[in-house]
């Protein structure tokens, strides 16, 4: 008797779920539209992200992309079709021959945990020097080693402490800002610039991307 109880409750369940499939599921024309949302990449692509060399400082890494006149104006609109990127009334779909890559590099807290003491030491121009900067196009999940044109331009400044301290012994601390020129035609504008610093045992110190 009690298998029969259970054999009607499941068939009387199974009878109900159309129903419930039908009530949940809307006509095409009954869903309401995404809407649009424009996004403006006057003054070129930015990024930004922090990395950490074994066992040693931490640090944080920024940059622009810009290309003269490219990025003047340029929108990204997306709506139900997709994305697409307009200049005007222009139809933007490749970037231009060749993009200005600038990135800054400076120290930057681990923690700032107010229990945490253990500051560590400041990156030096060592630290630095011994990275490896790599660069790549990105569509989907797929890479593509990129590279610059001529010879980087790479400037050092002395950054100047806030509170002048009252011993002579404190560290010297720099801003690194490394420029460089990116061959990029007939790159689509969708693919993304990823960025990396590689530590010289191979670990990633640092991953970033500029995308449009």
């Amino acid at each position: 008797m009690k298998r029969a109880f259970l054999f009607a409750s499941a068939l009387a369940l199974c009878a109900l779920c159309p129903l419930s499939l039908r009530a949940t599921q809307k006509n095409a024309k009954d869903l309401k539209p995404l809407g649009k949302t424009v996004w403006n990449f006057e003054g070129g692509a930015f990024f930004a992200t922090d990395g950490k060399l074994p066992n040693g400082p931490c640090f944080r890494m920024t940059g622009q992309v810009t290309a003269l006149g490219f990025f003047d104006n340029l929108k990204r609109v997306d709506d139900d079709r997709g994305s697409t990127y307009m200049r005007g009334n222009e139809t933007v779909t490749e970037f231009p021959p060749h993009l200005d890559v600038s990135i800054f590099i400076h120290d930057f807290p681990c923690s700032f945990n107010l229990k945490d003491k253990s500051f560590g030491r400041w990156l030096t121009k060592e630290d630095v020097g011994k990275l490896k900067l790599q660069l790549f196009w990105k569509r989907g999940v797929e890479l593509r080693r990129a590279a610059w044109a001529g010879t980087p331009r790479i400037l050092i400044r002395a950054l100047e402490p806030n509170i002048k301290p009252d011993a002579n012994d404190v560290p010297e601390r720099y801003e690194w800002n490394i420029q460089f020129v990116l061959p990029s035609e007939g790159i689509p504008i969708e693919d993304s610039l990823v960025l990396t610093l590689e530590a010289p045992d191979g670990t990633l110190a640092a991953r970033t991307s500029a995308r449009l």
